[in-house]
């Protein structure tokens, strides 16, 4: 039997629109200029870019752990089992730190230390962070983490038979669903059929609300419409912010449809006028695809170095930095 090709495909995501607003070509060396990089093969430039594209900056690092342990927390009730809050929180620092070690030492450029984990951006670029620095980024984790385990939603979860329970994070293999002809990917933190028979959405979030959380919910609704034939208006939405302790209902309604659906239809539009083959997804020369003029946004990319930028920093834009 011959072997599955993997073809780059069109898709459509919130990351991918939000990557596409940030900076083009960050967008362009993401979806298009590394892909292949994984290939034993493949040209050591694309190489590198592939391995930059999986690096991941100290917040994302930290937002990833979180959701990983609310995610094993929620599939032991599913399975059953009480999680214990202060093994799974240890379980947390021991990974962050055996990731760290394994980033620190930037051993990524030889191996994987696990599946959802490459390295940092801010060792492969030389940051002088303070331990200070790093020991907030624990602090974060473990705050949001204390609070999850403290709020009522594993009882929640506990109170569900198991018809009700749908989605954990259940992966981008599984969770999408064909937009206007596009792929669009959605991957719900979780979702479960409440009592009365609504089916209710959570979104984990570890940093502050920003605008773009809500459209975010909403694409989740669509998604668990059209899989489990419901009205996305039949679905709650819920956005937990774990550092603060707040929760925000986000309603669904014709207005907030017809709001996502324009946004959507819009920023597919912006991405396929960058294609010089849309059916086949390729796309123009890399010098159509812009370098941001907002260096903010470079010093938390992993590219830097491919846009000559490699020198930029948090530290670098600091107005006491500019002034030495």
């Amino acid at each position: 039997m011959g072997q599955n090709v993997l073809t780059n495909d069109f898709s459509w995501s919130k990351s991918r629109h939000e990557k596409f607003q940030d900076c083009r070509r960050a967008y362009y060396l993401h979806y298009y200029g590394s892909w292949g990089g994984w290939e034993d093969e493949a040209h050591p430039e694309l190489r590198q870019l592939w391995i930059l594209k999986k690096l991941a900056n100290r917040f994302n690092w930290a937002g990833s752990v979180v959701h990983a342990a609310i995610k094993d927390a929620l599939l032991e009730v599913r399975a059953g089992r009480r999680p214990d809050p202060a093994r799974a929180i240890g379980r947390a620092r021991f990974m962050m730190r055996e990731d760290y070690k394994h980033s620190r030492a930037r051993a990524y450029w030889k191996e994987r230390q696990r599946l959802e984990f490459m390295g940092l951006v801010e060792h492969e670029y030389g940051e002088a962070l303070e331990n200070s620095e790093w020991k907030r980024v624990w602090d974060g984790v473990e705050a949001a983490l204390t609070w999850f385990f403290q709020s009522p939603w594993l009882e929640r979860a506990r109170a569900l038979q198991p018809q009700q329970w749908l989605e954990v994070d259940e992966g981008a293999d599984h969770s999408w669903f064909e937009m206007d002809g596009v792929k669009m990917f959605a991957i719900p933190d979780f979702a479960f059929r409440d009592s009365d028979g609504h089916i209710t959405v959570v979104d984990w979030k570890t940093g502050a609300a920003h605008t773009g959380h809500e459209d975010q919910v909403v694409g989740y609704a669509l998604y668990l419409a059209h899989r489990h034939r419901v009205e996305p208006q039949q679905i709650r939405c819920r956005l937990v912010f774990l550092n603060v302790g707040h929760e925000v209902e986000v309603p669904v309604d014709a207005q907030t449809i017809q709001h996502f659906s324009l946004k959507f239809r819009q920023s597919v539009q912006r991405m396929r006028e960058l294609l010089v083959n849309a059916a086949a997804n390729t796309p123009l020369d890399s010098a159509q695809f812009p370098m941001t003029e907002d260096l903010t946004q470079c010093a938390r990319c992993a590219f830097r170095r491919a846009c000559g930028r490699e020198s930029v920093t948090f530290a670098s834009l600091s107005p006491s930095a500019s002034a030495a």
